[in-house]
């Protein structure tokens, strides 16, 4: 089973990206789970978001604990937070940020997992770009299928349009393209596996 925690604030679509990788990964041919842990449900309140992946059915309901994969839409969680907590030493991560790891001040984190694993994306920038909002996950969860390989673009186009109004769902998936051909662009990207 390949587990994903998406961590971010209230507004930003932590949610709707659990839910919308679930699906991609259900188009894909896979079981998949998706499920919120809220606190103080409002705006810019910090919101953690879970995801399952598997090849069988999923029985698990409870929390990811240690997660595959981190997906971090804020980074202003880095130093708030222990949002790495649990991380698998195989672990992916992906920041929502134009900064290095160094540069976030996570150059001792970085060092831990493997450099294929380790992205950080302008992920906001491209939405505004393309959608006119800060909603960072559509943009990220596009850096999450090129990185790990787990999802296709297409099953995350897929469920953009289930997701969305079709004006919204195709700027959003202009946005996702982006942020896809952005990730890959990154040297000696290694799949990820169930």
């Amino acid at each position: 089973m390949f587990q994903v925690r998406i961590h971010g604030r209230g507004g930003q679509g932590v949610v709707s990206a659990a839910e919308m990788l679930s699906i991609a990964a259900f188009l894909d041919g896979e079981w998949a789970q998706a499920f919120p842990s809220f606190g103080s449900e409002r705006t810019g309140a910090p919101v953690v978001a879970f995801c399952r992946i598997d090849k069988k059915e999923i029985r698990s309901r409870e929390p990811v604990m240690k997660p595959d994969a981190l997906i971090i839409q804020d980074p202003t969680l880095l130093h708030q937070i222990d949002v790495f907590a649990g991380l698998v030493s195989s672990g992916y991560i992906l920041i929502n940020s134009s900064n290095s790891f160094d540069e976030l001040g996570l150059a001792s984190v970085a060092e831990r997992f493997p450099p294929a694993h380790l992205c950080t994306m302008p992920a906001t920038e491209i939405a505004l770009r393309h959608v006119g909002r800060a909603v960072p996950n559509v943009p990220l969860l596009a850096g999450f299928a090129a990185i790990t390989g787990l999802v296709r673009l297409e099953s995350i186009h897929t469920a953009i349009r289930e997701k969305f109004s079709p004006r919204v769902a195709e700027a959003n998936i202009a946005a996702a393209s982006d942020a896809f051909a952005s990730a890959r662009s990154l040297a000696a990207l290694q799949p990820a596996e169930i």
